[in-house]
């Protein structure tokens, strides 16, 4: 991970996309020698007019108005603890949400940061925030479930980077198993974050349901086609 930074710093970054009613996300880069990597933000709308923010990234004042447009943003999630590019910035400016990461990550938000829960504290029926079963404790996941319908939220333990721009960011995709050809455990995120990859598999297994519609990565393409079948892939891949 790049130098945190502490200032508003704004990145090249497309437009905010709605995948459902109370559920938009933004694609940003990250630049690299010879090239640039994708990350992703995803918003959540909440009862009393409230929004969780996931892996916030700095927009551009429009984005930022369509944004607050959306709810009060009272949630800063932070779902790994490389994920900490961006997260001084959004707390300088919206002091009074609060942080969220998870019980692994703590050590490594909270130097940035003051202060981060590690509990669902949303008090949200129909969005939940938990851990990833197997890796030990620092990957975060949301689980919304709205419509008869299941959107799950990752951060690197699925990557699915089919279109890596330039050749330093076409390297490091397919060196460490980003997803280039599918979506995958990456396998810098397997050694680095996987404590058990049989109860990783198992997690997998268990969020490949029938109504399970999209998994949104902080890496790469949303992967709405067949998502049960790439989680259960993945899971195959690590046992």
């Amino acid at each position: 991970m790049g130098k945190l930074n502490r200032d508003w710093t704004v990145g090249p970054h497309g437009p905010l996309e709605r995948l459902e009613e109370g559920l938009v996300t933004v694609t940003g880069e990250i630049a690299m020698p010879l090239g640039r990597f994708p990350r992703r933000m995803t918003a959540v709308t909440l009862s009393e007019g409230r929004l969780a923010v996931w892996s916030p990234i700095p927009l551009r004042e429009e984005g930022m108005a369509a944004l607050e447009a959306l709810g009060r943003i009272a949630f800063l999630i932070v779902p790994g603890p490389h994920h900490r590019l961006d997260i001084a910035a959004w707390h300088a400016r919206y002091p009074d949400a609060a942080v969220l990461c998870p019980r692994g990550a703590r050590g490594a938000v909270r130097e940035v940061v003051p202060t981060c829960d590690v509990e669902d504290v949303m008090g949200a029926h129909d969005v939940r925030f938990s851990t990833v079963p197997g890796t030990r404790s620092q990957e975060g996941a949301l689980e919304i479930r709205r419509a008869g319908h299941f959107t799950l939220v990752l951060n690197d333990v699925i990557a699915n980077v089919r279109h890596p721009r330039g050749i330093g960011a076409q390297v490091m995709a397919r060196l460490f198993g980003f997803g280039v050809s599918h979506p995958q455990v990456p396998r810098a995120v397997r050694r680095a974050l996987v404590g058990s990859p049989q109860v990783l598999a198992e997690a997998l297994e268990d969020w490949a349901v029938a109504d399970l519609v999209r998994i949104v990565p902080s890496h790469g393409d949303i992967i709405d086609h067949d998502p049960a079948g790439a989680l259960r892939r993945a899971a195959r891949s690590l046992r």
